[in-house]
């Protein structure tokens, strides 16, 4: 049965579920709907919750790994130091673990830009990789799709690693394997601006090669025979269409919105999102506010963000900048997106593809969280949300992990087939 078929099926489900309650028939169908309708204790939620695979496709913790002062192991406080993952906080929020992001800015398209990046990335890389080794109790690096389950039966958390930006390959697309022997497992072409590879969603600059670079067709390629995920976030619409035609696999939006919700760059559109479900690709919701709604302006706040801005740029202390941002929050502080808002998303686009094809990637510790929902600890409010919509344990198996771990196993599979063919 084709991903498409599946959708509509499942939609037709929920449609003639409603039929029949409305019309008061089926006993059995009345009693079952009943009961997902009926309200979920967050307590309830966490224990289902706590019994799953749960994964967040996208935790750009790494970056405060390499900070003067963060310790993993302890508990911090978004109010404190802006964090939001930690191993307290991960625990009590029931999340298992996710992808931990190699992230590097986008820089000049030079031999100087890609070599900084480079380096950049790989301290990245070996950071995570110390995490793992110097808490070998508490972490474990995960390479396979059923490292999974087995690390979270050893009462560890999961290690995965991404790549957000792939512009430290440079022009060389084997350091992708270099990568990857590190325990890279998928990988985003764009960030905020176009670079080699192809165009993002939101340069100022409008596009530069209509979709992927000739170097991105490569970069596509590359990862298919090594058997890393290709993720489409930030990426513009039309180089997400390349790498769903261009790709042996299925491809993750590891962190991305639904513009029916909010038109903003860095959402989809309902004819995309079904174009990524039919190909067997997945979206993870994020979590950042300014994709998920219109936000007021805040001038005072952005000039307040200039000075700081000019403090790092003149290699300030990390506690003075830490102190300058908890000021410019007090005195200037953020308008976030609603919860409900981030629901909005996350429900639109499992009534458009189904819960085979929507995940969880909230950008956490990238500029991701909401009201009610600042850091991991409240990720049981989503669980409770989708089992109150009528969403089954099963579902949530699915959206928690088996989505993204779907899309890893599959990738493999067509990098070992490659392999086997050669021989």
């Amino acid at each position: 049965m084709t991903n498409k078929t599946n959708t509509k099926l499942y939609q037709l489900n929920k449609a003639m579920i409603g039929v029949v309650v409305a019309l008061g028939l089926g006993t059995t169908m009345v009693s079952s709907v009943t009961q997902a309708a009926d309200t979920i204790s967050l307590e309830e939620a966490e224990a289902i919750q706590r019994k799953l695979v749960t994964l967040d496709t996208h935790l750009d913790t790494p970056a405060h790994l390499v900070r003067p002062g963060f310790d993993i192991m302890e508990r911090h406080t978004y109010g404190h130091d802006f964090s939001q993952v930690d191993v307290p906080r991960m625990q009590e929020g029931a999340l298992d673990g996710g992808f931990w992001v190699l992230y590097t800015p986008q820089g000049p398209l030079t031999t100087e830009g890609y070599q900084q990046s480079r380096d950049t990335a790989l301290l990245r890389a070996l950071a995570v990789r110390t995490m793992v080794t110097e808490h070998p109790e508490t972490f474990a690096l995960a390479l396979e799709p059923d490292d999974a389950s087995e690390i979270k039966k050893a009462g560890k958390h999961i290690v995965y690693m991404s790549m957000e930006n792939s512009y430290p390959l440079g022009t060389d697309m084997s350091l992708l394997e270099t990568f990857y022997k590190f325990g890279l497992r998928m990988a985003g072409p764009v960030h905020f601006k176009n670079n080699q590879l192809g165009d993002s969603s939101t340069d100022p600059e409008g596009v530069k090669w209509g979709g992927l670079s000739p170097l991105g067709e490569t970069f596509v390629s590359e990862a298919n025979r090594l058997g890393i995920v290709l993720d489409g976030s930030h990426a513009h619409d039309e180089t997400v269409k390349d790498m769903i035609k261009l790709s042996k696999t299925p491809i993750i939006l590891s962190h991305t919105g639904v513009k029916a919700i909010y038109d903003h760059p860095r959402n989809i559109d309902d004819d995309l999102l079904k174009q990524l479900a039919e190909s067997g690709g997945v979206i993870q919701m994020n979590a950042y506010s300014d994709y998920l709604t219109a936000l007021p302006e805040n001038p005072e706040r952005k000039e307040a963000y200039k000075g700081l801005m000019a403090m790092v740029k003149q290699g300030a202390d990390h506690k003075d900048l830490l102190e300058k941002r908890r000021e410019i929050e007090h005195e200037h502080p953020a308008v976030k997106a609603s919860f409900d808002v981030y629901m909005k998303h996350f429900l639109h686009a499992l009534e458009i593809v189904g819960p085979k094809h929507v995940g969880i990637g909230a950008d956490w510790d990238g500029g991701g969280g909401v009201d009610d929902m600042m850091d991991v600890v409240n990720l049981p409010m989503i669980t409770q949300r989708l089992l109150e919509e009528g969403y089954t344990k099963e579902d949530l198996a699915d959206i928690w992990s088996g989505n993204a771990l779907r899309l890893l196993k599959q990738a493999q599979g067509y990098a070992a087939s490659l392999k086997s063919a050669s021989k």
